[in-house]
Formats: C-alpha cells, structure tokens, sequence
C-alpha cells in the first residue's frame, strides 16, 4: 500500500470515531477537557493497537492463502465499508444516542466497538505483504493519530454545532465508500499483476 492509501484507510476507519465523537459532543454541550482528551486518546490508542493484533495474528497463517489473500482483503474492506455504509441509514433519525460520555467504562467500549473494523483491516495487512514489525509501524501510527485528531474534532464539533449539522456530513456514510474503493482497488491491482 502507499502512504497516501494508508492515510485514506486511517480516514475512512477513523469515520466511526468522528461519528461517535460528534454524537458524544452533542451529549457533552460544553467543552470538558478531560473527558474529550480522554475519549479522543482511547479511540486513537485502540484504533492503532487493533490492526497490530489482526496482523500479528494473521502473519502467521498468511503464507498458507497468498493466492487468495487480495479477494480476502477485498473481502474485508467491502464487508466493513458496506456495514458502515448500511449503519448511516440505521441511525439517520437517531440524534441523542443512550450512553454517557463522561463514564471511563463508557469510552472503553465505544473505543473497542470501533476499533473491530481496525482489527479485521490488520488481518489485511497480513495479506497484502506486510511481514515486518517495522513495515507495519507507520500505517498503525497514521491510522491511530488519526482517528484520535478525527475524534477530537468531532467532539468539539458535536459541543459546538449540535445534531442538525453532524447529520447533514454523513461521516460514515463516507468512511464506508474509502474503504470500499480501496479494498476494490487493491483487488484490481493484483489481478492485473496476476493476469496482465
């Protein structure tokens, strides 16, 4: 992958947190430090540390479907990207989500919740040819700072603008679109590469 599809792939994993923070702004109303530091550095340390567990997990395997691997990647990214697609009409007139900001326990899970799709991308890099701790440092760094400055972005969004405008920007639905176009061009590629 190039640097700039990693940066494309942070941003578009990095929709679920935006999405969550503005959500979790518009809870908030007013501007409490702690809570959006906090919040904004659990979402960026589990979105990093997530695909860092997938590859480490599917490193060892990966060498026995390298024939396969690209339609896996594929797969994955297509699969996450149509979820987050889908997940923007579920919750299109929900405004006030059920859950407290302000609660360390709250944030734990949120965190964790959206970072999955980080973990199944990390099984990705496995795939796509990333075999070194070292090679895998930079896209887990860019897609951890990135999903934290996303989030807090979105938190002082969400305080400062409310629910009517977080609804019009469709985060999500855009996350999802990224990670689609790039899971289909990482398959294109290598089918050239296989077949051309």
């Amino acid at each position: 992958m190039t640097i700039t599809e990693i940066w494309l792939l942070a941003i578009g994993l990095a929709m679920d947190c935006f999405a969550i923070s503005i959500a979790s702004g518009i809870i908030l109303k007013r501007t409490y430090w702690r809570t959006i530091l906090i919040m904004a550095f659990a979402f960026g340390f589990f979105q990093g540390i997530m695909p860092l567990i997938g590859w480490a997990l599917a490193s060892t395997f990966s060498h026995l479907i390298e024939d396969i691997d690209h339609w896996i990647a594929f797969g994955i990214l297509v699969f996450l990207g149509g979820r987050m697609i889908i997940g923007t009409y579920k919750k299109e007139k929900e405004c006030h989500p059920q859950f407290d900001p302000t609660r360390l326990y709250t944030v734990l899970m949120l965190a964790i919740a959206t970072s999955i799709d980080a973990l199944a991308v990390g099984v990705s890099f496995a795939f796509l040819g990333i075999n070194s701790i070292s090679s895998i440092l930079s896209p887990i760094g860019i897609i951890g700072f990135v999903s934290f400055a996303l989030s807090l972005v979105g938190l002082l969004f969400g305080i400062r603008c409310g629910c009517g405008i977080a609804r019009k920007l469709r985060a999500e639905l855009w996350g999802g679109i990224i990670l689609i176009l790039i899971g289909t061009k990482i398959l294109i590629e290598h089918l050239i590469q296989h077949y051309g």
